[in-house]
Formats: C-alpha cells, sequence, structure tokens
C-alpha cells in the first residue's frame, strides 16, 4: 500500500544549512623566524612591553636625562670678534691745534697764578720771611730789612700773572707751528700710524 505524500507549501524551499567557514588564529609573531615590527606599532594585547620603551605622556625624570648636557634649550651666543684697523693721522689742522693749545695754556696760567698766590701764603704761615730776615740781619748787621716789603703778595700775583701771560702766547704759537711742521713731514714720511680696536 501506498502512503499519500503530504503536499509541500508553494514558494518555500527546502533550508540546507551550510557550514559557516571557521577564522583561523594566527600564531603571535615571537622574536625568532618573524618580520621585525614596525615602527611605532603598539604590542598586541596580552604582550609586555620593551624595556627601554616608556609610556606615551610620560617625561623622562632627573635620572633619564643625559648628565653631560648636550640638551640645552638656549646656548650660548658665539664671542664676538675684535675688530681692528690701522690709520694714519697724515695731516693735523693748524687753527684746531692753535684752539687747544690756547685753551689750555690758559687754564695752566690760571693754575700758576693761584700756585703763586698758595705758595706766599704757605711761607708766611710757616714764618719763613721772619726767620730769613733774621738771618740777613745777622749776616750784614743791617736792621730794618723786611722781605714782605721786597716781595709781597701783590707783587707776586703780578709777576705770577705777567709769566702766565707770556706763557699763553709762547704755548699757542709753539704749538700752531708744531703742527704746521708735523704736516711737512707727514707730507715725507706718511705721517703717524695709530691702530683701533673695539671695546
Amino acid at each position: 500500500m501506498s502512503t499519500p505524500s503530504t503536499p509541500r507549501p508553494s514558494g518555500s524551499a527546502p533550508k540546507s544549512e551550510a557550514p559557516r567557514p571557521t577564522q583561523v588564529k594566527r600564531p603571535a609573531p615571537t622574536g625568532t623566524g618573524s618580520r621585525p615590527a614596525a615602527a611605532g606599532a603598539r604590542p598586541a594585547a596580552g604582550q609586555a612591553r620593551p624595556a627601554g620603551a616608556r609610556p606615551a605622556g610620560q617625561r623622562p625624570t632627573g635620572a633619564q636625562r643625559p648628565a653631560n648636557g648636550q640638551e640645552r634649550l638656549v646656548r650660548p651666543a658665539p664671542k664676538a670678534k675684535v675688530r681692528k684697523a690701522r690709520l694714519l693721522v697724515s695731516k693735523v689742522e693748524p687753527f684746531s691745534v692753535l684752539k687747544l693749545a690756547f685753551l689750555l695754556s690758559v687754564a695752566f696760567g690760571v693754575i700758576t697764578v693761584v700756585a703763586a698766590v698758595g705758595i706766599w701764603a704757605l711761607l708766611d704761615l710757616m714764618g719763613t720771611f721772619d726767620a730769613f730776615n733774621q738771618l740777613i740781619q745777622d749776616a750784614m748787621a743791617e736792621g730794618g730789612f723786611d722781605l714782605r716789603q721786597t716781595m709781597s703778595l701783590g707783587q707776586v700775583a703780578s709777576y705770577a700773572t705777567i709769566i702766565a701771560v707770556v706763557n699763553v702766547v709762547v704755548i699757542s704759537i709753539v704749538s700752531m707751528l708744531g703742527a704746521v711742521l708735523y704736516n711737512i713731514a707727514a707730507s715725507l714720511v706718511g705721517g703717524v700710524g695709530v691702530t683701533l680696536t673695539d671695546d
């Protein structure tokens, strides 16, 4: 006897379960026989970090910094070389020399007058004039001799002033003549050499 077959619903196909491909896990690369890891690659999970590597964001401590001071933020500026310039004084202006010599001789004349008056006052305070008058009286047996009358303060100041004026004229003229003679000599030999340097 034949059993009646049950009809299958239309539009439905028998489902066949296909096996899914299984993922093959590759072994972790070891130290031998494996390619070197790329620079900056992170180690895999569960793998220890190398000993020399430090975690990101951590600054090196004082012991890890180089002791010889190679890493310096500011380097000292190089020392500038001293510049030298050799010059020749080939000509001197006579009129400028005359003005400078006149001013210096006037200052020297004022110093001469003040020094003469000061020396006379100092000798008077020390009693030098009285001692000299006593010596003249004992040697020549002359009374009434007074050195202060022969060489008074006014006379000393007058003599010192005359000497100062003469010095002003002489020093000014001699200085101007010296400048002229220097120009003549410098035209023959080239002048005086001067070396100038930076501070």
